[in-house]
């Protein structure tokens, strides 16, 4: 197997360029980066990533943890994040904390023992406390739709609670008055946020929140369809559902139907995220969305900044949600 020095002695530059070559942290000249990648080509050479991390002190690895790996929200986010980082010459590994405090602490742990020179948090169930202590440790990490006061120059966060605000605003404007809503779990700092959010918009519009017209999810399309029923049968008067995120209401649609509403005449029904398959839906969700691919866009910005020391554009820390019209919301 050939070895860095004998690609340094046939490109005719020293072992510091090649370095520089491999890690790619120091421009090098182009004519010089050319010799160096032929005489690599030529002699078979595979840079060592173990000595190579040895060496420079750096992994080239970042590890990332979220909530699950299925499902359209996830697979954006961490698509996002690996194309950031790929062309910047870095790799990604993900683990899943399954919105669970010992698993979410076990997924840290674990990439912290894969020398990961940072890593990108969407995590929900561990503590702020948890969390300090680990900016304390030194450990370099970004934090994802969670906003921790004492760790506010490394977290990148959605306007919740704005979001769930447009969403209901928008049914009142089209003169509902009986509208159910089915949460994500409240729990979890999003979903309270964004319940908070609808009920500032009701009681904008003189309307008393009320806790028969409230169901709580769990974000996926299961809950979305149970909580429709739920609400449906014990409230037959609704004519417009909102849901917390779009799986939710794409499970409240089939449940709709198959309690004999008509969609959208007979029942409105209003997303969150505008995930891609949003606009698939019969009718078209009308949602909310969420620049979760720019936030996780964002958060690899962050780190190619301040652990590579490499230029970036400005960093935006705060993302604000948008409306997103499409056919799902009927005047009544």
């Amino acid at each position: 197997m050939a070895t860095i020095y004998e690609v340094s002695k046939l490109a005719g530059v020293s072992l510091a360029t090649v370095s520089r070559v491999l890690n790619k942290n120091t421009p090098v000249k182009e004519e010089t980066r050319l010799k160096v990648l032929a005489a690599m080509e030529q002699l078979g050479y595979q840079p060592n990533s173990v000595a190579q991390s040895l060496a420079s002190n750096r992994s080239n690895s970042i590890g990332i943890v979220v909530p699950e790996l299925n499902g359209p929200f996830f697979g954006t986010l961490l698509s996002d994040i690996e194309n950031q980082f790929r062309q910047a010459g870095k790799h990604v590994i993900i683990a899943a904390g399954h919105s669970d405090e010992k698993l979410e602490q076990e997924s840290i742990s674990f990439l912290q023992s894969r020398n990961c020179d940072a890593l990108i948090l969407h995590v929900e169930a561990v503590s702020d406390d948890y969390l300090v202590e680990l900016m304390q440790k030194k450990v370099r990490f970004v934090l994802i739709n969670r906003f921790v006061a004492p760790l506010y120059d490394r977290c990148i966060t959605l306007n919740n609670q704005h979001g769930g605000y447009l969403a209901t605003r928008h049914i009142l404007e089209h003169g509902h008055t009986h509208i159910g809503y089915i949460s994500g779990p409240m729990w979890k700092h999003d979903a309270d946020q964004r319940y908070k959010g609808h009920v500032r918009a009701l009681t904008e519009f003189g309307i008393e929140p009320s806790e028969q017209l409230v169901y709580e999810g769990d974000y996926h399309e299961s809950s979305g369809a149970k909580g429709a029923r739920v609400l449906l049968q014990n409230n037959p008067s609704i004519t417009a559902l909102v849901c917390a995120n779009d799986e939710m209401a794409a499970g409240a649609m089939t449940a709709a139907r198959e309690a004999g509403r008509t969609l959208p005449d007979d029942l409105s029904i209003m997303g969150f995220d505008n995930v891609n398959f949003s606009h698939y839906t019969f009718p078209k969700l009308t949602t909310i969305d969420y620049p979760v691919g720019g936030m996780g866009e964002m958060a690899a910005q962050l780190i190619l900044k301040r652990v590579y020391q490499q230029k970036v554009d400005a960093i935006q820390t705060v993302f604000e949600p948008r409306l997103v019209e499409r056919d799902s919301i009927q005047h009544v």
